[in-house]
């Protein structure tokens, strides 16, 4: 039960971020990659201090020798850069920059009541379906 709370917490406090950070508004998530254009440059910030606290935190909690609510640590198996990983990132990436959305704060947008993530989360687990088949 504690597993289940903590999860819960660690899912709304990382919600409520990407929401007070604006993550969550695809317009402002555009214009941030629109380097060409009107460039927004604030999430930047964003970024740059999550990237701070994850690294800090990962340092760290991986430095622990088992984490506090499981028996070992769950880390991907693959330590390289192969097609695959490309192909994902660059789907990703192309989806995140049409759309405004991804994963994180497409499901946070969900609860804030963005009415396109109501198209847009059911059309990402679709994609991940497929690409689940696709790899079988």
């Amino acid at each position: 039960m504690l597993r289940l709370l903590t999860s819960l917490a660690a899912g709304l406090l990382f919600g409520a971020g990407l929401a007070i950070g604006h993550m969550t508004d695809p317009l402002k998530v555009l214009a941030f990659l629109d380097i060409a254009g009107e460039w927004d440059p604030s999430l930047a910030f964003v970024m740059g201090g999550a990237v701070l606290v994850a690294g800090i935190g990962f340092r760290r909690v991986l430095g622990a020798p088992s984490p506090r609510l499981d028996t070992r640590f769950h880390l991907p198996p693959a330590r390289r850069v192969d097609p695959r990983l490309v192909t994902g990132a660059a789907l990703f990436g192309l989806g995140w920059g049409l759309t405004g959305y991804c994963p994180g704060p497409a499901l946070a947008g969900l609860v804030l009541d963005n009415r396109e993530t109501w198209l847009f989360v059911p059309a990402m687990f679709a994609g991940g379906l497929v690409a689940r088949r696709l790899a079988r």
